[in-house]
């Protein structure tokens, strides 16, 4: 069998970023926006890109199917590994669940169906990717990709070609402030780069912590090319005015999208930015699903057998189905309570894990990130101010931008 391409492996850190999440950035950053947003968000991917390596350099010491559940409770305690566990469970089951709600909306309106009946048949259809392997994420996950990038050129060169700079720079409101809505974006950008449920996974299909780390760097690029250049494009197209009602719709991508019909006059354009809406929901779900899927086999010890990958199968997708088909809610509150959980195991774990097994002689050898203990405290920083942010959000303690 031929070795697993750094391409592939990229691609697949790449489609669990850049998904539903991304069609959510514009609404969250439409009070930031152009600059403090460009800020935020490669901020996020910087950080975001650090402590998943802080993760791969702790999962060294261990063998290959070890996943985020057995090195949390070996090196820290366990009371802090049921802190991890319920807090990387409940931003996969928010996240799944919504882009299953996501899905159900996209889909009915497609194929005419019901939305509840939409969600089953995607469900169905997307995950048995997840449950066959990760070469078949990896394979669907490259053309998902394909499909995202002729897409995203073909909407992205309609909305470029109409920027109007006075609209990108809000010059209308010149003395309006913006870093304090920043604040508030940090959470939903955390999450829009929340791969690392996925880091042992690529260590794994690796078996090379240095090709896993190329992957997870190409990834994060890769989603940070995309976010950038969707969020420049959006912002020079809509008027910040214009995002009051995408964002008391809950930021959905139905409100986005319905908005910027206003603003776009190609059939050809809208119908580009529909695929990208599809396969961004589509490739995002089967990443986080694949996670989700590793994460949930190495803490109940199922086997990689047909009867362990369904029983996982079971427990990865049908909860959060259920959930969606019961009470769907706004795409934006979805994607911001499950970065406010995202900063314990996205940021504060990982740097932990690497803080605790650098004390053995062992871990000068190998994989190790750069920066020393300098890297570890900024990134449990970085997670703390995000966490504290989100809590001050929903106290109504910061702006909240509403059009």
């Amino acid at each position: 069998m031929s070795k697993p391409s750094t391409l592939g492996g990229a691609c697949i850190i790449a489609s669990v970023c850049v998904g539903a999440g991304m069609l959510g950035l514009p609404s969250a950053g439409a009070g930031a926006w152009t600059f403090w947003s460009v800020i935020a968000i490669s901020l996020t991917m910087v950080m975001m890109t650090l402590s998943g390596w802080l993760l791969l350099e702790a999962l060294k010491h261990y063998n290959f199917k070890v996943s985020f559940n057995t090195i949390t409770k070996d090196v820290l305690n366990r009371k802090i590994n049921v802190i991890n566990n319920l807090s990387l469970y409940f931003v996969g089951c928010i996240l799944l669940y919504a882009y299953i709600s996501s899905s159900g909306m996209i889909f009915s309106n497609l194929l005419g169906i019901n939305e509840k009946l939409a969600s089953v048949l995607f469900v169905a259809v997307c995950s048995a990717f997840v449950l066959h392997s990760t070469r078949a994420v990896d394979r669907i996950s490259i053309l998902l990709i394909v499909f995202m990038l002729v897409s995203f050129l073909i909407g992205i060169s309609g909305l470029a070609v109409n920027i109007q700079i006075p609209v990108l720079l809000d010059t209308t409101h010149l003395h309006a402030s913006y870093s304090p809505y920043a604040l508030a974006l940090l959470p939903i950008a955390l999450t829009s780069f929340g791969y690392h449920h996925s880091v042992s996974t690529m260590r794994d299909y690796y078996r090379d912590e240095y090709r896993a780390k190329n992957a997870i760097l190409g990834g994060t690029f890769i989603a940070l090319g995309f976010y950038l250049v969707w969020v420049l494009c959006i912002f020079g197209n809509l008027p910040r005015d214009a995002f009051g009602p995408v964002v008391s719709a809950g930021g959905g991508i139905d409100a986005l999208t319905h908005a910027l019909d206003s603003v776009i006059d190609s059939n050809s354009v809208k119908q580009a930015i529909r695929i990208f809406s599809i396969a961004a929901v589509v490739s995002s779900f089967i990443g986080v699903g694949l996670g989700v899927f590793d994460y949930l086999a190495d803490f109940f010890g199922f086997e990689d057998s047909k009867q362990g990958r369904m029983k996982t199968w079971a427990i990865t997708f049908i909860p959060p189905l259920l959930f969606s088909l019961v009470s769907p809610f706004g795409f934006l509150t979805a994607i911001g309570l499950a970065g406010a959980a995202a900063t314990i195991w996205a940021c504060i774990i990982p740097a932990l894990l690497a803080k605790k097994t650098r004390q053995c002689k062992a871990s000068k050898e190998g994989f190790v990130v750069p920066g020393g203990n300098v890297t570890v405290y900024v990134v449990i920083g970085f997670g703390v101010v995000t966490a504290v942010f989100h809590i001050m959000a929903m106290a109504n303690l910061l702006p909240i931008f509403k059009g």
